[in-house]
């Protein structure tokens, strides 16, 4: 009987957990491209979101349908520019004042538009003339939003490719093309001055396809692997997206934009392709977007951005069936036009509850009460981090350790990755294999506890 209350108490911490987790996410959105003749209606699109923990929606257009059946739903939208307007928008401040009377005034703010992005990866589209006018059209965007009493609620940025750095392995090195370096630091001012993010849009998909070995994949889909060590830093990075994204961040560091905030506009992976191919899969496709909405919601961050998830719009809402070039173009899509999933990224707020845990196969003996899983002395940052990744990772709360909690503070690696790798231990059965971690713990019987910071296990 008392394993059996064990087993019942161990399932109703874990269904705590999963519904918690399966609230709207202010960090996750999501890519709603419309290069297709059969997408569902933006009615019944409005209403699959507010079914999901997406929170923010990014346009590449400003379709007015989309944008009025968005609004009263608290969900966020980032519009877009098109390329073919910023010629006209950088030379006549009217028509900046003209599209915002168009596009944002009959609709905000009942439809929450707080980004408007500029083109799509310009500085990449070896058009020096459309190059040029890029940042005149913002800045007269700008002027039309302060025109309209809008500055500061809605903010004007461009999103970019990650082919704008030279150079990002490894991520200690990542800097920049020196090619149009000028214009980008123009751009970064205005970013910095208006307060608007950087967006670019990391896709650890291509870095597998330049790349195509085993470890390369279990990498970038954030599965168990010997990890990177950056020579600069000596960080050790367990996965693609952190490595990218803070390649990005040391790149705007080295050129003095460290305040900047980065967005991250596109990431994916397709789960079909042509059969020459690689890395195309429902499979890797779940991994990668499951396990990258695990890592954000564990709010661990990446090791130049700690202690935030930086805000990640995946790509994409639905399949887009007439877009040139290969299968895997028309294979990103989350869910199908029927509205149905097309693999469970755990996202839906009502989801699938969690299948009950497996018993070992044989008997195991459980640790004494009044035992906590701790690192051993000795054990590296980067391993600590490592192991703060896994278990925050894998949708355990680890709210205690998040800015504000009770164990937030001191904020120091050795003492989150204390508390989330005793949580982990605790949570899932208390057996010895629990509290291994690469041979990096061990079990003791002094409680970690300390102050309001109160660590489950035994007796206190």
């Amino acid at each position: 009987m008392a394993s059996q209350l064990n087993t019942n108490c161990l399932l109703f911490l874990i269904l705590v957990t999963f519904t918690r987790l399966a609230e709207s996410e202010s960090f996750i959105g999501i890519n709603y491209g419309q290069v297709a003749d059969n997408l569902p209606s933006p009615e019944a699109t409005a209403k699959l979101l507010q079914s999901t923990a997406i929170d923010k929606v990014r346009l590449y257009g400003a379709d007015p349908a989309i944008i009025k059946a968005l609004a009263n739903t608290g969900i966020e939208i980032m519009i877009g520019v098109s390329s073919g307007d910023i010629p006209g928008m950088a030379s006549d401040p009217n028509f900046a004042n003209s599209w915002i009377n168009s596009n944002v005034i009959p609709f905000y703010p009942a439809s929450k538009i707080n980004i408007i992005n500029v083109g799509n990866e310009v500085m990449m589209s070896g058009d020096p003339n459309l190059m040029s006018q890029l940042l005149p059209a913002m800045q007269n965007l700008q002027n039309a939003i302060n025109s309209a009493n809008l500055g500061g609620k809605i903010k004007v940025s461009t999103v970019h490719s990650m082919a704008l750095l030279r150079q990002s392995e490894p991520p200690s090195s990542g800097s920049f093309n020196t090619s149009n370096l000028d214009l980008l630091k123009r751009l970064l001012r205005f970013n910095n001055a208006t307060g608007s993010p950087f967006a670019i849009n990391p896709y650890p998909y291509f870095a597998y396809q330049s790349d195509p070995r085993p470890e390369t994949l279990a990498f970038c889909l954030f599965q168990p692997n010997s990890g990177r060590v950056d020579s600069g830093t000596k960080i050790k990075y367990t996965n693609m997206f952190d490595a990218q994204l803070d390649a990005v961040r040391s790149a705007l560091n080295s050129i003095g934009f460290g305040g900047v905030e980065i967005v991250v506009a596109e990431t994916g992976w397709p789960y079909k392709g042509d059969s020459n191919e690689v890395g195309p899969s429902i499979e890797n496709a779940k991994a990668y977007t499951g396990n990258l909405v695990a890592h954000l919601r564990s709010m661990v961050g990446t090791p130049l951005m700690r202690g935030k998830s930086v805000d990640t719009y995946l790509f994409a809402l639905y399949d887009e069936n007439l877009k040139p070039g290969p299968s895997s173009e028309r294979s990103f899509g989350l869910f199908k036009t029927d509205l149905t999933m097309t693999y469970d990224a755990g996202l839906l707020k009502t989801s699938q509850t969690p299948s009950k845990p497996k018993a070992p196969a044989s008997p195991a003996p459980k640790a004494e009460n009044g035992t906590w899983c701790v690192p051993k002395a000795g054990t590296s940052d980067a391993q600590l981090q490592a192991n703060l990744d896994y278990v925050c990772g894998r949708g355990i709360d680890c709210s205690a350790i998040q800015p504000g909690g009770a164990c937030f503070e001191p904020n120091t690696v050795v003492s989150h990755a204390t508390y989330a790798m005793n949580l982990l231990y605790q949570t899932e059965g208390r057996n010895p294999w629990n509290c291994d971690f690469s041979h990096t713990a061990t079990l003791t019987s002094i409680n970690p506890s300390y102050n309001k910071c109160k660590y489950p296990g035994g007796s206190t």
